[in-house]
């Protein structure tokens, strides 16, 4: 072969290279945008002055319970492309089976009860005990997906278009507070966040009332949920064709329907209610830990499968903290890595309790949006924006949310009965800088520079970097030692 016919060659497979990584670059390049999703769609949402602490905007009352959701309108909610809803489940109350259009996270506020999602493709692994007959049919067995117990602390992470129910089996209410993601790549509806009931007669007000449409939808699209009657699934489809489906007589597909059924969508179990779930004890929870404390236990692509994948953590337990200070409080994060599932959710959470008086780091979220939910005591927040101007600058009370949008800089005090929260983070392993203390940015900056920025001695320089030795959360006990001057 001739040089010229070998370099042809060699010039023939390299254009064929470049071309076979441009395509492979065009197609992360284009996931790595999916993973964004509609997320870009909110950023000229993010322009604002002022944000609020909210209290829920509507309130619905069912036969065994209560639910509450934040004004989507608002302008924070708007920019972080999320819906706050809270569920309070009275006991023996059941929240109806329903999925929806986002990916959403769950954590559990208080109390106890069963979890049951129902992932598509799965088996029935949960049985009851029974004696089978001849035919199925009338086999007094019942087969179901696994049901999970979930208690105070737990995060639960729901995929998108898989349906879930809650039963409180406790002695007191059982507080669910719910993140939903409507921006996620996993929503290629639209905005608003649309709750599918597969049962139940829900009312017109549970779905959204976003007023504000993205661009290029039609004007008439706005006022659907007026126009509209609604109902769960079922209440659409003719009862022969649900009859025949389901090889039940008319009858009973008409029952599916609902129409006369006002208990709204938590409705009261008469009896306790009968479902598969083996109790979990002691020593299985503490296996549960040491395999989640292993490296080896996480993801290894066996049993992070989605059939069996693990949905729930709890991050209420002290043992498992991430940051702790005895006389300032802990930081506590559930995200990809300890709780696999949420790679595909592309959302994460951290629970915060800080000591009466205490103070978390000024610090600003590098990657996601952060949606705080106050679960008790009350304190002083802080938003600061791009212009260095406080666009929160107030008091904080329990059962309130408060956005901090991606880049503010934000820092929280508790007051005298001390501060818990649990924020709702847009990213699966969302990352924070500090501002102030051990691991802080201004740590890592050299003297001179900080004394030629701020005009100050190097001493003054020095004290800024060094006086803080705590990481993240910090004690009230040096805010005085060295005067307010």
């Amino acid at each position: 072969m001739g040089s010229s016919s070998l370099f042809s060659l060699i010039f023939c497979f390299l254009v064929l290279f470049n071309c076979c990584f441009a395509q492979i670059e065009q197609v992360t390049s284009q996931h790595g945008q999916q993973q964004q999703g509609q997320r870009r769609s909110q950023q000229n949402e993010c322009q604002f002055d002022r944000i609020n602490a909210l209290e829920p905007a509507r309130k619905f009352r069912s036969e065994a319970g209560v639910t509450e959701i934040w004004d989507e309108n608002d302008q924070q909610f708007q920019c972080a492309g999320v819906v706050v809803i809270r569920h309070t489940i009275n006991q023996r109350g059941l929240l109806l089976p329903a999925y929806s259009n986002t990916p959403k996270l769950i954590y559990i506020d208080q109390g106890r009860g069963f979890h049951g999602a129902v992932i598509p493709g799965c088996p029935e692994t949960f049985q009851s005990s029974g004696q089978n007959s001849r035919d199925r049919r009338e086999s007094s067995q019942d087969h179901h997906q696994k049901v999970r117990q979930v208690r105070e602390g737990d995060v639960v992470a729901l995929p998108s278009g898989v349906a879930d129910w809650f039963y409180n089996n406790g002695d007191s209410p059982l507080v669910l507070v719910q993140l939903l993601d409507t921006s996620n790549a996993a929503n290629q509806l639209d905005q608003d966040f649309r709750k599918f009931f597969l049962a139940g007669n829900p009312q017109q007000e549970l779905q959204s009332q976003r007023s504000s449409y993205q661009s290029g939808q039609h004007e008439g699209e706005s006022r659907r949920h007026k126009q509209e009657r609604y109902r769960n699934i079922f209440g659409g489809f003719d009862e022969r064709l649900l009859a025949e489906a389901f090889n039940v007589d008319t009858k009973l597909a008409r029952r599916m329907k609902n129409e006369n059924d006002n208990r709204g969508i938590i409705v009261r179990v008469q009896h306790e209610l009968q479902v598969v779930s083996p109790q979990q004890s002691r020593e299985e929870e503490e296996r549960e830990r040491e395999h989640q404390r292993r490296p080896g236990g996480r993801g290894n692509g066996l049993e992070e499968t989605f059939c069996n994948a693990r949905l729930k953590h709890n991050i209420n337990n002290p043992e498992r903290a991430d940051v702790f200070n005895p006389h300032a409080g802990r930081l506590t994060t559930v995200n990809s890595l300890n709780l696999p599932i949420l790679r595909y959710l592309q959302l994460s959470a951290q629970r915060g309790v800080l000591y009466p008086n205490a103070l978390m780091s000024p610090n600003w979220n590098i990657n996601a949006h952060s949606i705080c939910y106050i679960t008790r005591g009350s304190g002083r927040i802080q938003i600061v924006g791009d212009n260095g101007q406080a666009v929160f600058d107030g008091q904080v009370r329990e059962g309130q949310v408060i956005t901090a949008p991606q880049n503010f800089a934000a820092v929280k005090k508790a007051g005298s009965q001390g501060l818990e929260w649990v924020s709702f983070k847009t990213n699966d392993n969302a990352q924070i800088s500090q501002l102030a203390g051990r691991i802080s940015v201004i740590r890592a900056i050299p003297e001179d520079v900080l004394a030629n920025a701020f005009q100050i001695s190097r001493e003054d320089a020095r004290r800024l970097k060094n006086n803080r030795e705590e990481v993240s959360v910090f004690s009230s006990s040096q805010q005085s030692q060295f005067g307010r001057d």
